[in-house]
């Protein structure tokens, strides 16, 4: 017992707090046990739950949570400075000094590598970063941890844009600042959306912050059949076919056929999708049994008809955000055509480069930025009769240019992408299909049954909550036991990190 809470309330960067982890689950027991002797204080249910998020974030990060509370600082008192100058000068003062102090961290941790071997190939100099962290961990503890070792803190990304938007929306004036400063913490810091979204917006869930806790048989059952469907996506389909699967072809493309190849990048467009958003599902379930309620962010992708309708449905919480404070920002479509394709492209190359510092990164955002003033260039100059061919025969395309795109985001570097484009052009191995599928047939079967329910209108999954929903509690205990029980029956023998917490 002993060396169970030793483990529990330490730091293991092999061990993080994530959904799939049996760990976190003993984390939220004892959240909802707090919570419901605290949850009738909206101010200490608010503590309660910041404390359980900021814990929950140092079992993710360790030390590098003493960045995420100067981040929350600072942002917190840069709001309030902002709403109460009126001197126009010093407001843009201001909000220069929090994207400045904000990207820069940012920038650091996740940049600083990358840009200090453009250095080094430019000039032939042999620069390397220093980590401040570990050197002011090493000062504290006497340890000597490699000082040019830098660990990107979990989430930064997503808390980091989340603190900017509360900023600038203050200084456009379409918000006021949050009296408290706990609640502004908590807004930050809230655990179920913390290290990966989605990206909440402080005008959506601050005003929830003031709330008394409400949840009926409703939002229960959906909470819960949200948690299910995300972990199954996460366990039952993600998981599988990438260890079973895609990260062997995308390991080593040369040694499998150009129709191997192919069917991997088509699983890793599955594969994405369910890991990124079981997660989402997750958070907005989970967020939702504590009486908060998160945005959607995503809503079937890949049966859109067109990349702009694709990014209307694909992780919307940072699609809006690019388009709101980066886009718009930018000029939008206010100086003419080519500055709105030119604002367009910029866009989404520095949305490619959000996700990660790397070449491959800056091509997906460039590819995606391209297509988009593609399209808003043919809505403008092609008029087509609508029809349920042409529509079938966009979603066609739009689907498999997605798919070709996921390949420089999966690809370990450009090479990785050359061998696999050359494989599947020039050794697809035809005669090797029925052999390979006969091979593959329970991967194939999942990748399979995943697309299919991901096409399948959403008005059946509505009935299937519904009937879920009326089941007695009895009956819903049993079922949720029995889910649980055969999704687990997948867990692979080592433990998956969702995707998108690497940015």
């Amino acid at each position: 017992m002993i060396e169970f809470l030793k483990n529990f309330f330490t730091y293991d960067e092999h061990a993080p707090l994530i959904f799939t982890n049996g760990m976190f689950w003993i984390f939220f027991g004892f959240v909802l046990l707090g919570f419901s002797y605290t949850y009738k204080s909206i101010k200490t249910r608010n503590l309660f739950l910041m404390v359980c998020s900021l814990f929950f974030y140092y079992k993710s990060s360790g030390i590098y949570i003493l960045i995420l509370l100067f981040s929350i600082c600072i942002d917190y008192i840069i709001g309030n400075e902002l709403y109460k100058t009126k001197d126009k000068f010093r407001k843009k003062l201001l909000i220069v000094a929090c994207l400045t102090v904000n990207l820069s961290l940012l920038g650091f941790f996740k940049y600083a590598h990358f840009i200090t071997e453009q250095i080094n190939l430019l000039f032939g100099t042999n620069l390397y970063p220093i980590n401040f962290m570990t050197a002011f961990y090493n000062s504290v503890s006497g340890e000597k941890v490699d000082i040019a070792a830098i660990f990107l803190p979990v989430g930064i990304s997503f808390y980091t844009f989340q603190s900017l938007s509360y900023a600038i929306d203050i200084y456009r004036g379409t918000i006021k600042p949050i009296d408290k400063f706990l609640d502004y913490a908590f807004f930050v810091s809230f655990f179920p959306q913390l290290v990966a979204g989605p990206i909440v917006r402080a005008s959506e869930f601050l005003p929830q912050v003031s709330k008394p806790y409400s949840l009926s048989q409703e939002d229960f059952t959906k909470a819960i059949y949200l948690i299910i469907v995300g972990l199954a996506k996460k366990i039952v389909i993600s998981d599988f076919i990438s260890v079973n699967f895609v990260d062997r072809v995308f390991t080593t493309p040369n040694a499998f056929t150009g129709f191997e190849n192919l069917m991997a990048i088509y699983g890793y467009t599955l594969q994405i999708y369910c890991d990124f958003s079981g997660y989402t599902d997750i958070a907005i379930g989970v967020a939702l049994l504590l009486g908060f309620r998160l945005s959607l962010n995503f809503n079937k992708p890949y049966t859109a008809q067109n990349i702009t309708d694709f990014w209307r449905r694909w992780h919307i919480s940072l699609s809006r955000w690019l388009k709101d404070y980066l886009y718009i920002s930018l000029g939008g479509n206010r100086n003419g055509t080519i500055a709105t394709y030119f604002n367009l492209f910029i866009t989404m190359v520095l949305g490619g480069l959000w996700h990660g510092a790397h070449v491959k990164f800056i091509i997906w955002g460039a590819l995606h930025g391209l297509a988009l003033g593609v399209h808003k260039f043919w809505i403008k100059q092609v008029k087509l009769p609508e029809s349920k061919a042409y529509n079938c025969a966009a979603g066609i395309l739009t689907f498999n240019f997605v798919a070709f795109c996921w390949i420089f985001f999966r690809a370990d570097n450009l090479n990785t992408v050359s061998m696999m484009l050359t494989q599947i052009m020039d050794n697809f191995q035809f005669m090797l299909i029925p052999a390979i599928i006969s091979g593959y047939t329970k991967v194939f079967s999942i990748i399979l049954i995943g697309f299919a329910i991901h096409f399948t209108p959403s008005r059946y999954s509505d009935i299937v909550r519904e009937k879920f929903n009326q089941y007695g509690l009895f009956k819903k205990a049993m079922v949720i036991t029995l889910l649980v029980l055969f999704i687990y029956q997948f867990k692979t023998s080592e433990l998956q990190p969702f995707i998108y917490f690497q940015f």
